[in-house]
């Protein structure tokens, strides 16, 4: 099912046909090393779109790490590897495009994402123009402080703890002041039943930043779900695949303080105030890992069906409580002026119905006009299992929480084993009902 020995994931063919590939390698830290490993690019014709350098994690101080975008034919991969191989050290081609039938990358184990998470789209330090923190050198320098610890986290270290800054607290106080004077009339009662235990469990507070291991922690307690860092934006199929292993991954820095009622993209607030409570929650946990299980090994064209999803959902989903609208996607419940937007009589509300919210088109700066009731998270769990049904996979996939990885039912063997395993499983119902 691997795409090859040096590919790791997927990401769509480009306009000329040519597959973008992502590749990473080290170096030597000496004078002109990086000018000789970058000769096979020129002279192999190949285009570069991108190129980032960090310090080594595995030999800091005698090497640098490389990541280079770049658009190459199918053919020259092979080539450019064994070429930059002779020059650089753990040369690995961490992207590329399927060819037709061939089934996109996913990972295995919950390890592989210290792969994935080199896959930015955008590093985090990286500002648009038109960022609130764009000309403030000490915000973008505290940016990429944030983005270079999560770049550097491995799988089962401690995330590391972050000491923020009066202003980083004073920013998160006016959201945290707002947003909790506004939960419990407009937040759903699963937000409202676990925010005072997150209160109690993980330090939030106005006058402080609740740290990512610490709610991390209480996350695992509650459902298994977990929180990692991640440096900047990831591609959907990439966001998605963490949902399958109960693992969400989170930004670690604030939104610039000259706008706390505005970011242009996830910040903790946003992770923190948004998307951890409800992460608490069995019913909804189930239902993020159901569209992240549903993703994986997916065409494109259901991947980005299933983005949508979870932007109506995960993201700024709603649902109906006692016969009264309440919200429960993040963006509204980390967002104090879309939290009452949704409630008014301004936006439309559609019934939850799976077929339409993934071909739905939404924008994405600016309030949203339409939003999707769900009659409960069980409910929109399984309406999911049902659609995602048609998705054309060869195989079924199940997570394996002993393991943290995913089980691939593709043969009669994998099937043998599940069904062992289930009928262990049913024993033990059985004998449980005959005790009470």
């Amino acid at each position: 099912m691997d795409a090859g020995a040096n590919t790791d994931s997927y990401i769509p063919v480009i306009d000329n046909g040519e597959p973008k590939i992502s590749l990473t390698f080290s170096l030597e830290e000496k004078k002109g090393a990086l000018v000789t490993a970058l000769e096979p690019f020129k002279e192999l014709g190949i285009n570069m779109t991108h190129i980032e350098s960090r310090p080594s994690r595995s030999n800091p101080g005698k090497e640098y790490d490389f990541f280079i975008d770049c658009k190459a034919p199918r053919d020259m991969i092979e080539k450019l590897v064994k070429q930059v191989s002779t020059y650089a050290n753990n040369v690995t081609v961490q992207s590329t495009s399927p060819v037709e039938n061939e089934i996109p990358w996913f990972p295995r184990h919950i390890r592989e994402f210290d792969k994935v998470a080199h896959r930015v789209l955008s590093y985090g330090s990286e500002l648009d123009s038109d960022h609130p923190g764009f000309t403030d050198q000490v915000y973008r320098e505290r940016r990429k402080y944030f983005a270079d610890i999560a770049y550097n986290y491995k799988y089962g270290e401690p995330i590391p703890r972050v000491e923020y800054t009066e202003a980083e607290i004073k920013t998160w106080g006016t959201i945290f002041r707002e947003l909790t004077k506004l939960y419990p009339t407009s937040a759903c009662k699963e937000h409202n039943h676990v925010f005072p235990l997150l209160i109690e469990n993980c330090h939030y507070r106005e006058d402080n930043i609740p740290q990512l291991q610490d709610v991390s922690d209480y996350l695992m307690e509650c459902t298994g779900f977990q929180l990692r860092p991640v440096a900047g934006l990831l591609s959907s199929r990439d966001f998605l695949a963490g949902l399958a292993f109960r693992v969400f991954h989170s930004t670690q820095y604030l939104r610039h303080g000259s706008k706390p009622h505005y970011t242009p993209e996830p910040d903790i607030c946003h992770e923190l105030m948004g998307h951890a409570p409800l992460f608490c929650d069995p019913d909804f946990a189930q239902f993020s890992q159901e569209v992240g299980l549903a993703s994986l090994g997916a065409p494109e064209e259901y991947v980005q069906k299933l983005a949508t999803l979870y932007w109506f959902t995960i993201e700024f989903g709603m649902c109906r409580q006692n016969g009264e609208l309440k919200a429960y996607g993040a963006g509204l419940l980390s967002s104090f002026g879309e939290l009452q937007h949704c409630l008014s009589d301004v936006p439309e509300k559609k019934p939850f119905e799976v077929s339409k919210i993934v071909v739905q088109k939404y924008p994405i700066t600016e309030m949203q006009p339409l939003y999707f009731v769900a009659e409960s998270f069980n409910e929109a769990k399984e309406k999911l299992i049902e659609w995602a049904k048609q998705i054309p996979r060869s195989f079924a996939v199940r997570f394996n929480p002993y393991t943290r990885s995913i089980q691939v039912l593709d043969n009669k063997e994998s099937l043998q084993k599940l069904t062992s395993e289930i009928k262990y499983d049913i024993g033990i119902l059985q004998e449980a009902v005959s005790k009470i």
